[in-house]
């Protein structure tokens, strides 16, 4: 072949292929081109997790391991983790190689541990009791926060003037104060209580997540008063649809934009207490009125077996709490 015949040929090559690379790839490698199915991109619905509460209640024995709590969510499908710090005897508090064991067993398993449900009390004149409510709330925070759980549940505590929890729901969660005492006095002990706790919660990574619960968190008002006069990223609101007893929804409505975790209740078989007939969708209608993507960790308090309660409940929960992205 003359030199000019192989200038000419390389040259007519080159052409092809530049004419080539015009062509779409989907074409030149004829297949269809890809598209999307409907069900990709974000997650339709809020991530729902389970709390270790639902299982143990105070008297299930042998659900005070949360070993075999972490292994209940994972086998029924549960996105996550809360847990309920009452749960631990002294020995497992005291032992780190314990602790840890808990976050070993949900990595293994793809569950985050996300909140830690904690208890402590504000509501008192006494200085030194109040203090070492604030020393424990503080450890409390550090466990979480080796636990990697970016969220605990705080309460404010109450008077104490009920005796028993039993008479407490008896009176539907309402409370005389000490004699020679108003609900008036506690506020500035529990605002200055949980700004005491604060520096530890922001150097710990850990939010705040005070509960509309019984003491001075039983309205919305008088959580808002505690939150706001703080005023900090890191004392936000826990919500818990089940302990507005009277006009739930306007009062949901009414804590729901500083609402940072979310816990449901359940009542299938009867409630412990009482049982509450709440509307779901209506409350995650609520919630996503106000932006709330975050997690629903279920507390279920009725007396049916877990073993159909707790499936049921997640469904519900799945279906009444999707996600909007507006």
């Amino acid at each position: 072949m003359a030199f000019s015949d192989s200038i000419a040929n390389r040259r007519g090559f080159l052409s092809a292929a530049a004419a080539a690379s015009l062509i779409p790839l989907s074409q030149a490698c004829g297949a269809d081109e890809t598209k999307p199915t409907e069900e990709s991109g974000a997650r339709k619905t809020s991530p729902i997790i389970l709390s270790t509460y639902s299982l143990w209640r105070f008297h299930n024995e042998e659900f005070r391991d949360f070993h075999k709590c972490i292994d209940i969510a994972d086998e029924l499908g549960f996105d996550g983790v809360e847990l309920l710090l009452y749960q631990l005897e002294q020995n497992e508090l005291i032992s780190h190689s314990q602790m840890m064991s808990y976050k070993r067993h949900a990595l293994r398993l793809g569950l985050p541990l996300v909140g830690l449900s904690t208890h402590q009390g504000f509501v008192t004149p006494d200085r030194e009791e109040r203090q070492f409510n604030i020393d424990r709330t503080i450890g409390q925070i550090e466990i979480a926060y080796e636990l990697g759980i970016p969220v605990m549940r705080v309460n404010t505590g109450r008077w104490g003037t009920s005796g028993s929890f039993d008479i407490l729901m008896e009176n539907r969660g309402i409370e005389k104060p000490l004699e020679g005492y108003t609900d008036e006095d506690g506020y500035p002990w529990v605002i200055e209580a949980l700004e005491k706790c604060l520096p530890t919660a922001e150097k710990c990574g850990v939010v705040l997540a005070l509960e509309n619960h019984w003491g001075l968190g039983l309205t919305p008002e008088g959580i808002l008063r505690i939150v706001n006069a703080v005023d900090s990223p890191w004392l936000q609101i826990c919500t818990d649809t089940g302990n507005f007893l009277e006009d739930p929804y306007s009062r949901l409505e009414k804590i729901a934009p500083k609402t940072v975790f979310v816990q449901a209740k359940t009542y299938y078989g009867g409630g412990q207490w009482y049982s509450l007939d709440l509307d779901y969708p209506r409350i995650g209608e609520i919630l996503r009125k106000h932006d709330y993507r975050g997690y629903i960790s279920l507390e279920f308090e009725g007396m049916e077996d877990y073993k159909t309660a707790l499936p049921q409940s997640l469904a519900l929960l799945r279906k009444a709490f999707t996600r909007s992205y507006s």
